[in-house]
């Protein structure tokens, strides 16, 4: 539990420091060296044109991320039916009552110290459970995140073309890029900047690979009605529509939360909560 408890504070810290890490190297070095192209027009140049598409990328997944802590699971026995939120709470940490007993699908995080509805899994690099408030926000955050590490990607691999003169046209050159580029920086042939840059490419790449992999698997969890908390309990769920399914996560303003990061507006669980 201290392990977890360590990793639950680690891992958004780490998050924050490669987001950084990434603004750092768009702002100041990617983008600035897309300026030195003199063929293209200064108002429809490559500069400006990355520059906002990496801006509305960033702005999207850090205001949903931001989005997904601000929306906090459920306080213990408020608005979810529990009866007396101390003595359910205890029956829990005592493991005298199974999670899901008073309320399907209802799981009572340790780490959290709170109950979630419609819990799905703690999600560390947030430090947040992931439940049916801030599940939206939560793909929303996965989704721009992978975006923005393959635009970070394209980008980065743009600057370390013109850097080095080498081309990316054959597959096998970003495979061998790495070993090659170890061997050329200990032998003092290659800056520690374009070194840095090498090593944060397979970074973004494994980061997008991650974020666009578990936002499918999310979707398609979705899709069919479920949680990842169901599955691992292999509880059953009543078959519905994947048109309702989707309402319920996104709401019928989904095109809103799609375009800019905001609260989930006109899903069913909000409304419920409202009531």
């Amino acid at each position: 539990m201290l392990v977890l408890r360590l990793l639950n504070v680690v891992a958004p810290a780490y998050f924050l420091c490669i987001s950084l890490v990434t603004f750092v190297l768009q702002i100041f070095l990617f983008i600035p060296s897309m300026f030195r192209d003199p063929s293209t027009t200064p108002l429809f140049s490559p500069a400006l044109l990355h520059g906002a598409l990496f801006l509305f990328l960033s702005a999207n997944a850090l205001g949903n991320y931001v989005l997904v802590i601000q929306s906090s699971p459920e306080d213990l026995g408020k608005g979810l039916n529990l009866g007396k939120g101390s003595e359910v709470v205890a029956d829990w940490l005592d493991g005298s009552r199974s999670p899901g007993s008073a309320l399907p699908s209802t799981h009572f995080c340790r780490l959290c110290a709170r109950a979630t509805q419609r819990h799905d899994h703690h999600c560390f690099f947030t430090g947040n459970c992931i439940g049916s408030r801030n599940m939206r926000n939560f793909i929303m955050f996965c989704l721009y995140t992978s975006l923005a590490c393959l635009d970070s990607l394209v980008a980065g691999m743009a600057y370390i073309s013109a850097a080095l003169s080498m081309s990316f046209a054959n597959p096998l050159a970003f495979l061998t890029l790495l070993p090659h580029s170890i061997s050329q920086f200990f032998s003092g042939a290659l800056l520690s900047s374009e070194m840095f840059v090498i090593l944060m490419l397979y970074l973004w790449l494994g980061i997008g690979l991650a974020c666009a992999g578990f936002c499918c698997h999310q979707m398609l969890l979705i899709l069919r009605g479920q949680t990842r908390y169901q599955v691992r309990k292999g509880m059953v769920v009543r078959a519905r529509p994947w048109r309702e399914n989707l309402q319920e996560v996104f709401g019928k303003r989904w095109l809103l939360g799609l375009l800019i990061p905001v609260l989930n507006v006109g899903s069913d669980c909000r409304r419920q909560k409202e009531k």
